[in-house]
């Protein structure tokens, strides 16, 4: 007999690869199931990312304009957050494995200063983005309450999903959600 784990992670897969294989832009049907195996909350559709700048901790500027075309992880977090730890090497996997094909991963440092964050760079081997908000003005623009905090973007700049606390993020159907958005394809005058 199967676990209820396994079944989830192969119908995951399977909607996954209907989802890649049909039409180019993901059904309303086959995302609301994947978004809710993960536990992730959806957008009603017409809704807008905040837009977002910032400097990353080696002194890049970086904003979503800047991005167009991607498909956005942006995950808030702190070193402090004993929540936030566990999922840091999850997202530097991504990455690797997705960056080549369209995935931005973007970790948005809640009010620490970038000594710390290198430090924790350093130690969990960190090489994507990670951006400063000493302020807070991110966070509040993305109404971030609670950390750890991710937000799914779309290439065409939508917000697809998000999710507070943490998740699998190397699961089945988090990787089919992935896939599935970076297997869109957007038009220029569609994105951002």
């Amino acid at each position: 007999m199967m676990s209820s784990q396994a079944r989830q992670g192969i119908a995951g897969v399977l909607v996954a690869l209907v989802m890649i294989l049909a039409a180019p832009q993901v059904s309303r049907a086959a995302a609301a199931e994947l978004l809710e195996r993960l536990n992730l909350s959806g957008y009603r559709p017409g809704t807008k990312s905040p837009e977002i700048e910032g400097t990353t901790v080696d002194g890049r500027r970086l904003s979503l304009v800047s991005l167009r075309g991607n498909v956005i992880l942006l995950n808030f977090w702190a070193s402090w957050c004993q929540e936030c730890r566990p999922e840091m090497p999850m997202f530097e996997r991504l990455h690797r494995e997705f960056a080549a094909q369209g995935l931005s991963v973007i970790g948005i440092n809640a009010r620490e200063g970038t000594e710390v964050i290198r430090g924790y760079a350093k130690e969990l081997r960190l090489t994507f983005s990670l951006v400063l908000d000493p302020r807070g003005e991110i966070n509040a623009a993305y109404g971030v309450i609670g950390l750890p905090a991710t937000f799914l973007i779309g290439r065409d700049g939508r917000p697809v999903a998000r999710a507070v606390g943490p998740r699998d993020w190397e699961s089945a159907p988090a990787k089919a959600i992935i896939q599935a958005l970076l297997s869109e394809t957007v038009s220029p005058r569609e994105s951002r």
